[in-house]
């Protein structure tokens, strides 16, 4: 699998993108802050609707803007696909296939299967159990449009039961039928609450399953001398929703499970106004040894844990037939030498592998492949990213060119296609 074309329109500091990518490694180097992580982002949602550095859609949308776009052609063992999604500052997305309307962006989902390694993974060690969450769930949704819904509903049922206990302790103390209502309502609330979220914790616990000896073999290859290195799915309901010995996770019995759990919990969920179980209470244990690595792993097993993560992530993706579009997004200068080495080892394969970097020389010398260079331009006060230029050029073969040039732009006698640059082989 690999993206062929990605076009963007006012996606955060890109008024305009016009790219053509290809099979092999290509690097887009730029200062932080250029927008070379924004392409990223771009094809990062495109593949998990959400983005890896912010919890909401407006930030995406170029500043004065009320919408971006973003389109991407993705070829899969010689099948071509376009998927657009139009990404609103306030409202629904809207989303295309082939430019034919979908119901839902959520049924892009599938079209592009990727794996992104960023900066920002770190967290996934010593984060927040929110950020182990997401993680699991971004696997889950490249898994189809059906698993990722079941997630949307319950975070629609969430809310409004959470919004219920605000404020069924005050008509519980009135009594009545205000007390009786709240507590009928309530049941309604919590079948839905148990059955939804016991889909949503069977796609993590399934998922994880098949994650788990991808992950414990790639931190073993990454850092042979540490210890050995597991995971754990730790659930607000308690060890009795998990299946025994790698079973696939049965709905039926982890909603019976939930559904106790939530009646005994009830008067304190009403007294404290919040609901204390389901799977947006779980967490995923990443394990060292016999400790939890979050509070125990020095720095060089923190980083080793979040990069077996995400290779064990590439390799779950291969099993299920896949090759997926592997992205490192300014990695490179946070590992030393010898995780370096690994990495490079690891992706040499990759059919598509895609690479930023603030520094050139921070890339390894065995990544071959184009260079693409993103610079920042400010015009009466809108700052906007460009592509610049292109290095190695012949390794986009004949007719490669790119579209204007800085010295244009610079001097206003000449656009980069427009607002921005162009790349095109």
């Amino acid at each position: 699998m690999f993206v062929r074309e990605l076009h963007l329109r006012d996606f955060r500091s890109w008024p305009q993108a016009d790219l053509e990518l290809g099979p092999g490694p290509t690097v887009i180097t730029g200062r932080n802050g250029f927008g070379k992580t924004n392409l990223i982002e771009s094809l990062f949602y495109l593949a998990t609707m959400r983005s890896h550095r912010v919890g909401n859609d407006a930030p995406l949308v170029a500043s004065s803007k009320t919408s971006a776009l973003v389109t991407a052609t993705v070829e899969n063992n010689g099948r071509e696909l376009t998927a657009s999604l139009q990404i609103n500052a306030e409202g629904s997305n809207k989303a295309w296939l082939n430019t034919s309307p979908q119901r839902r962006p959520r049924d892009l989902l599938g079209v592009l299967r990727t794996v992104l390694f960023a900066p920002e993974d770190l967290m996934l060690v010593r984060g927040d159990p929110s950020d182990r969450r997401r993680f699991l769930d971004e696997l889950v949704a490249q898994r189809g449009p059906r698993l990722a819904a079941a997630r949307s509903d319950y975070d629609r049922v969430l809310r409004q039961r959470s919004a219920l206990l605000k404020t069924a302790g005050s008509a519980l103390r009135r009594g009545g039928s205000d007390g009786a209502s709240v507590l009928s309502t309530l049941d309604v609330w919590d079948s839905q609450l148990a059955d939804l979220g016991a889909a949503v914790t069977a796609a993590r616990i399934d998922v994880l399953n098949d994650l788990r000896p991808h992950v414990v073999g790639s931190y073993a290859a990454i850092a042979p001398h540490s210890r050995p290195a597991d995971l754990r799915y730790r659930s607000s309901a308690g060890d009795a929703v998990l299946p025994a010995d790698d079973e696939p996770a049965d709905p039926e019995h982890i909603a019976s499970v939930l559904l106790a759990e939530l009646a005994r919990v009830r008067d304190k969920e009403i007294d404290r106004g919040l609901s204390l179980v389901g799977p947006h209470r779980d967490d995923l244990d990443l394990i060292l040894g016999s400790e939890t690595a979050k509070g125990f792993a020095s720095h060089g097993e923190s980083w080793s844990f979040a990069l077996a993560l995400r290779l064990g992530s590439v390799e779950l993706t291969r099993v299920e037939g896949i090759e997926p579009v592997i992205m490192l997004d300014d990695v490179f200068a946070e590992l030393d030498a010898a995780r370096r080495r690994k990495l490079v080892e690891f992706t040499a394969g990759a059919e598509q592998l895609l690479i930023t970097a603030a520094v050139a020389d921070d890339i390894p010398e065995q990544i071959g492949g184009r260079r693409i260079r993103v610079e920042l331009l400010e015009e009466d006060g809108v700052r906007r990213s460009v592509i610049t230029g292109v290095d190695d050029l012949g390794s986009l073969g004949p007719g490669s060119e790119i579209v204007g040039s800085l010295d244009a732009v610079l001097d206003g006698s000449q656009e980069l296609s427009g607002e921005s640059g162009t790349l095109s082989s």
